[in-house]
């Protein structure tokens, strides 16, 4: 047989493929790809129940019960089964563990978002994901060792970010992103006082508003996370355990306070917030850890025309663009300007009272996860 020139570089890629398929077997080694691809995973046959954490009734860690027997749930129209690799913490589990957000009903599944790979596709439009993606996703029941997500709130993840940083980025990283952009549009040379700022959203702040060019103030409890917060982008430093925050962001802002306060703290740095807004400045108050801020005057936002904002991330992202756009805006930052990742620690599933307890009692810098 004759092969023509156009044949033979054919042939021979041909050739070197199947030569490589065979010893790939012989020596039990899988053939090498990317880092993070999302094809990379071998599919499983999907177990009849999963492992979860779940509540019956609403207090204190006590009330989180590990479970093993939980019947493995159906994607349903317009959602995908994912096993997750990577599980988030978040003050939102606490939430509705402890009452002060009502459960829909109980048994309750807790958990906001995860990544891993999709096992089984539901009905209907799943924008375009297929089996054996990597992706990460925001969804009810995430502390599981398999969630039915909805499609609309899934992304694949970039090659170049792994799973378990796609995990620890996507409500944390997307609160922050879409406070700069909306909560309040942040521009270069603003300054922004930043309120815990070593914890998980407070560092993605700081790490984001540096890259945006912004000025950031930042308030901790101890030296060491301040140094922390100065790692991650904050330019000057308030030590609230001994310092005045009103007196110190006074003094860096020449009187004139801050264009936009974020405070995930809420009851107990609300007032001290509104103190240190700058005229015709912006008032994000986005959490509850040291508990409900109590119900506010409104007059009290005339004296410098100051507008006061209580978001919720879900607001920001609720069309598949939305959700779309700052998410691939988020995984840019991470991979272009090498944002830092920064993972506390990884507890087991069946560890997430420990984790709990940790995230409420102000132990950890960075982004608890739950890995089943």
């Amino acid at each position: 047989m004759s092969l023509t020139a156009r044949q033979l570089p054919q042939l021979a890629r041909r050739t070197a493929v199947s030569r490589l398929s065979h010893l790939s077997s012989h020596l039990n080694i899988s053939p090498l790809r990317a880092p993070f691809s999302s094809k990379s995973y071998a599919m499983a046959p999907l177990p009849s129940t999963v492992a979860a954490v779940q509540i019956g009734k609403t207090g204190g860690i006590e009330v989180l019960e590990y479970k093993t027997d939980v019947p493995v749930p159906k994607p349903k129209e317009g959602e995908v089964l994912v096993k997750n690799e990577y599980i988030g913490v978040n003050y939102i589990d606490t939430y509705f563990r402890s009452g002060l957000y009502p459960a829909p009903s109980f048994p309750y599944t807790l958990g906001r978002e995860a990544s891993g790979v999709v096992t089984a596709v539901g009905s209907g439009n799943v924008h375009n994901l297929t089996v054996g993606d990597r992706v990460a996703y925001l969804s009810t029941s995430a502390y599981a060792s398999y969630t039915a997500a909805p499609a609309l709130h899934t992304i694949k993840i970039p090659d170049e970010i792994s799973t378990q940083d796609a995990a620890a980025a996507l409500l944390q990283g997307l609160t922050a992103l879409t406070m700069i952009r909306e909560g309040h549009h942040v521009r270069k040379g603003d300054f922004i006082l930043v309120h815990a700022a070593a914890g998980g959203v407070g560092l993605w702040l700081c790490q984001l508003l540096r890259s945006v060019g912004a000025r950031v103030i930042a308030t901790a409890s101890t030296k060491e996370k301040l140094d922390l917060a100065k790692k991650n982008g904050a330019e000057f430093l308030v030590n609230y355990s001994h310092e005045d925050v009103k007196e110190a962001v006074m003094k860096h802002t020449n009187g004139a306070g801050c264009i936009a306060v974020l405070d995930g703290v809420g009851k107990s740095t609300f007032d001290q917030s509104l103190e240190c807004v700058a005229r015709k400045g912006t008032m994000v108050s986005y959490g509850n850890a040291s508990g409900a801020v109590p119900p506010v005057t409104i007059a009290r936002l005339s004296g410098k025309n100051v507008k006061l904002l209580r978001p919720t991330l879900f607001n920001y992202i609720t069309t598949r663009d939305e959700f779309e756009t700052y998410s691939n805006e988020l995984f840019q930052f991470v991979s272009r300007d090498k944002l830092d990742v920064r993972v506390h620690e990884v507890y087991p599933l069946s560890e997430s009272a420990r984790a709990q307890e940790d995230l409420e009692a102000r132990k950890t810098t960075g982004k608890l996860l739950l890995k089943p």
